[in-house]
C-alpha cells in the first residue's frame, strides 16, 4: 500500500510541476469526478487566470444536473445504453472561450490561436456496471459557436471587474455555426486495493460539428472515497477525500475551434488542417472533497501544443456541487 501511495504522490507532482497544463474541456462525469447520490448540481470553473495566463482555452463554465426527473427527456432515445444497470440522466450547460496569446491587438495574429466562444447544451447518460466494474458516459451536445456564443463580453465584463487589460480583437473570431457533437466515454476498472486505491483504463471518441478524435489513457484515485463503479440509487459515503490524476493521448481528426465551423466559411482567420497536430497528450490533476451533500474539487491540468506554431498551456480549475 505504501508503494502505490508512493507512485500516486510522485506522478500527481510531476503533473503538478509541468511548466503548462491541462485537462480536457470539462468532461466532468468520469468516475474520479463522480458524485455519490442519485440527483446533483454542480458548477465547474475553468480559467488560466489560477495559472498567471491568458491564452488559448481562456475559461470554461459548466453547469451540471443529474435527477431521474430527467429520464423523461425524449432526447435520452438517442444516447446509447448498453448496460442493463440503473441509468443516471443528466444535463449539462457549457460555456468556452477560446483566445491567441495576445489579447491587445487589434489585427489578426496570424499562426496564433482564432478568437473563439462556444455555448451549448449536454444531455448525458451514465451507466455503471459493478459486475464488470465499467461505467459507460454518452452525451449529446447541441449549441451555438461565435458571436451568439458571446464570448467577447464575458471575458469584457471579467477582465472589466478584475481591473485587467480589456480584450481587443474579438472581432475576428471564427464566425457562428452549428455546434452538433455526439460523445462517448469508456472506463474499466484494471485495479483497485479497498476504497484507498483505483486505477483505470479510458477510452473517448467524439464525432460532430466541432470535435472529432479519439482519446485513450489511464487514471488513478488514491485516498478515502465510496466504491466506484456501482449504480447509485442513494448516496453511498459521507465523506471522501482523495487526489486523481488522468494521461490521455488524443489523436485528433477536427477541431473547429481553431479550423471553423463546418458550414459557415467565412471565417477571417482559421488555422490550416496541415498545421493542427494530430497527436496530442493530456494530464489532468486535483484534490476532491466530499462532505455529505458538499462537493469540492481543485484541478491543474495541461496540454502539448495544438497546432505547429503554438505551445503547451496550463490552467485550473474548481468545481462546487450540491447533492439534492
Amino acid at each position: 500500500m505504501k508503494l502505490i501511495v508512493f507512485i500516486t504522490t510522485i506522478n500527481i507532482l510531476f503533473i503538478f510541476n509541468f511548466k503548462y497544463a491541462f485537462a480536457q474541456r470539462t468532461y466532468t462525469n468520469a468516475s474520479f469526478r463522480a458524485i455519490n447520490n442519485d440527483k446533483y448540481f454542480r458548477f465547474h470553473y475553468d480559467n488560466d487566470f489560477f495559472t498567471a495566463y491568458d491564452q488559448y482555452y481562456s475559461q470554461g463554465i459548466t453547469l451540471d444536473l443529474v435527477h431521474p426527473v430527467l429520464k423523461r427527456n425524449p432526447i435520452n432515445w438517442l444516447l446509447i445504453k448498453p448496460f442493463k444497470p440503473k441509468v443516471q440522466y443528466g444535463v449539462s450547460f457549457n460555456l468556452f472561450g477560446f483566445t491567441p496569446k495576445s489579447i491587445l491587438s487589434d489585427s489578426i495574429l496570424f499562426g496564433d490561436r482564432p478568437f473563439n466562444a462556444n455555448a451549448t447544451l449536454k444531455f448525458i447518460l451514465i451507466q455503471n456496471d459493478a459486475i464488470k466494474k465499467q461505467l459507460i458516459t454518452t452525451a449529446l451536445s447541441v449549441g451555438v459557436m461565435g458571436a451568439n456564443a458571446k464570448g467577447y463580453q464575458i471575458q469584457y465584463n471579467i477582465h472589466k471587474w478584475l481591473n485587467n487589460p480589456l480584450p481587443r480583437g474579438w472581432q475576428h473570431q471564427i464566425k457562428n455555426d452549428v455546434i452538433l457533437n455526439y460523445q462517448l466515454n469508456y472506463e474499466k476498472q484494471l485495479y483497485g486495493y479497498k476504497n484507498n486505491f483505483l486505477l483505470s483504463g479510458i477510452a473517448e471518441g467524439r464525432v460532430g460539428t466541432v470535435n472529432n478524435n479519439v482519446a485513450v489513457g489511464f487514471c488513478a484515485m488514491a485516498g478515502s472515497f465510496a466504491k466506484r463503479y456501482t449504480p447509485i440509487s442513494k448516496p453511498t459515503r459521507n465523506k471522501e477525500i482523495y487526489v486523481y490524476f488522468q494521461n490521455k493521448v488524443n489523436f485528433v481528426g477536427y477541431d473547429a475551434t481553431m479550423q471553423g465551423g463546418i458550414f459557415n466559411k467565412t471565417s477571417p482567420y482559421v488555422i490550416a488542417a496541415k498545421d493542427i497536430n494530430r497527436l496530442t497528450y493530456q494530464a489532468d490533476a486535483g484534490i476532491v472533497f466530499n462532505l455529505k451533500k458538499v462537493y469540492l474539487t481543485y484541478t491543474q491540468s495541461y496540454l502539448t501544443k495544438e497546432f505547429a506554431t503554438g505551445s503547451s498551456h496550463r490552467w485550473g480549475g474548481v468545481s462546487v456541487g450540491v447533492g439534492l
